[in-house]
């Protein structure tokens, strides 16, 4: 037998993604757009109804206020995501609710001054405020580092092999919401895991009228049959002598959100009433703006890989960043408890779908804005069992996670360099929060716990984030061991054509501003 021929036992490494049926800025039909669109804010009411469930009832609200919440955070995140898919970087994303601002959040919750309010409604309005203070002062950060393009400069810093940790802990970080979340109800949670890999892997070859209607709407398909299966579990009583968390995770009745949301009902600014401001609350806060940050910085890569783009490059990074910045204090305004980064899943979806359309996804914002004015339509999609979201997580966030390793390619991976700062960086991005986690559950604080309750917050937020302790050691070691002599085997001699706007021909045709906004805004 003949000896295989280089060729055929390795790769040539690929700018863009291939195998997409749709890029960036190419588009499907308008009727396949807008069931595309409908998917993807589908996947969005997750996390737009989990945040708000979990902390509402902590802070003294009732089923209605978490209405509320719920349907403010979708109407800014429909918002936040036509500014981002206009003027930020263009990419394909949707910005959502992050799970970063949880550690401040709570934080600000069980602060003293407003634990001792004994009114339950009067303490949620004051925490609210408390909250909306926080963020509004916190998202300076991002706005100063995005219009400013001060993190334009720092991502000069990075490499392939830095980036390979960040993107993949993007995805790999969030295991925690994966089968954890699906264990809890497994005879909903698996059938769902099993049924969205079959349509969407095995059976993507079929076709209706041309169009691969099982693997483009795999997700869609999959949550319907689920949810009518867990309805139909419901309602013949199956759950009717569980234990209270059993309930919770499988009825699909048990979330109170049709019944107690409004037909109709606008948010606007400061509906909660004038925000409040504690420097405390603001600089933890500003923890969970930066983890947020670097978390988007990985997923805006991802993006653009399943988007089949190029890299976006360093400034148009920076100005994503800015407008990030600018839907953080839109969550301050509006009151959404909690604040913005990019939905993770729906990066995934890109990929699952192999849709990476622009239009697609300011579609599918078009429709978080109009579910959220009408309340009882939108209830009624929120009311899907959680389970069945995160059945979805397990494949679209591994997903993700694996366009990250995807970089590698651009590396030396037979060097001794290499391998150490990879397998370091993704290591300690793995074990250090989950070490900050295990700790919290057993002593209901962080590992920080000094007087000072902000620097407590500011370092329990930091390292309790997979894509953030990755960053830090994987930059740190990139730029320190052996750097100069190694940017062949970082993968300098492919990345540094991306860090200019000018410096690949494609950037103009993915990245350029809308409404020839580039004449007063030309990119660096």
């Amino acid at each position: 037998m003949a000896a295989p021929k280089p060729e055929e036992i390795s790769h040539p490494p690929m700018d863009q993604l291939q195998g997409l049926e749709y890029c960036i800025d190419s588009n499907p039909s308008w009727g396949e757009s807008i069931a595309l669109g409908f998917q993807h804010y589908i996947l969005s009411v997750g996390t737009a109804v989990m945040i708000p469930s979990f902390l509402v009832p902590f802070m003294g609200g009732t089923d209605g206020d978490k209405v509320r919440v719920v349907q403010t955070l979708l109407f800014i995140q429909g918002i936040n995501t036509l500014l981002q898919t206009l003027f930020g970087t263009r990419l394909p994303t949707v910005i959502g609710g992050s799970y970063a601002f949880m550690v401040p959040i709570i934080s600000i919750i069980h602060d003293s001054s407003l634990t001792s309010i004994e009114d339950d409604h009067i303490r949620f309005l004051n925490t609210m405020r408390a909250v909306q203070g926080a963020l509004i002062v916190a998202s300076s950060i991002q706005i100063i580092l995005g219009y400013s393009q001060i993190w334009a400069i720092c991502s000069r810093f990075f490499s392939p092999l830095g980036m390979v940790p960040v993107i993949s802990l993007v995805g790999f970080g969030l295991f925690d919401r994966g089968f954890p979340v699906v264990g809890r109800c497994v005879e909903i949670g698996i059938p769902m895991l099993i049924l969205f890999v079959v349509f969407s892997q095995y059976l993507k070859n079929f076709h209706a009228r041309q169009l691969p209607v099982l693997e483009r709407f795999a997700l869609l398909i999959s949550i319907t049959v689920i949810w009518a299966y867990a309805h139909l579990l419901t309602a013949s009583g199956a759950y009717r002598h569980r234990p209270d968390v059993t309930q919770v995770n499988c009825r699909t009745d048990k979330a109170n959100l049709i019944s107690s949301a409004p037909w109709i009902k606008i948010p606007y600014p400061l509906q909660w009433g004038a925000p409040t401001f504690d420097a405390g609350h603001a600089f933890g806060m500003m923890a969970a703006v930066l983890v947020s940050l670097i978390e988007s910085t990985g997923a805006y890569k991802a993006a653009s890989r399943l988007a089949s783009a190029t890299i976006p490059p360093a400034h148009v990074l920076s100005r994503g960043i800015g407008w990030q910045g600018i839907g953080i204090l839109l969550n301050g305004l509006f009151g959404t408890l909690t604040g913005s980064t990019v939905s993770i899943e729906n990066v995934g979806l890109l990929g699952s779908t192999r849709v990476g359309s622009r239009r697609v996804i300011q579609i599918s914002a078009g429709f978080m804005i109009f579910f959220s004015m009408l309340g009882k339509f939108g209830a009624l999609f929120a009311s899907i069992p959680f389970t069945i979201f995160a059945a979805a997580y397990c494949v679209l966030f591994g997903l993700v996670a694996s366009v990250g390793l995807s970089f590698l390619q651009f590396t030396n991976m037979n060097s001794m360099r290499n391998l150490f700062i990879t397998g370091v960086a993704l290591f300690l991005g793995l074990s250090v929060p989950e070490y900050f986690r295990e700790y919290t559950l057993k002593a209901f604080h962080g590992p920080a716990h000094t007087n000072a309750g902000w620097f407590n917050d500011f370092l329990n937020t930091i390292f309790s984030s997979s894509p953030t302790v990755a960053l830090i050691v994987a930059v740190f070691l990139d730029n320190t061991l052996e750097y100069k002599d190694s940017a062949r085997d970082r993968g300098m001699p492919w990345w540094v054509k991306f860090r200019a706007f000018k410096g690949d021909s494609r950037n103009e045709e993915f990245y350029t501003l809308p409404f020839n906004l580039n004449r007063f805004f030309p990119p660096s």
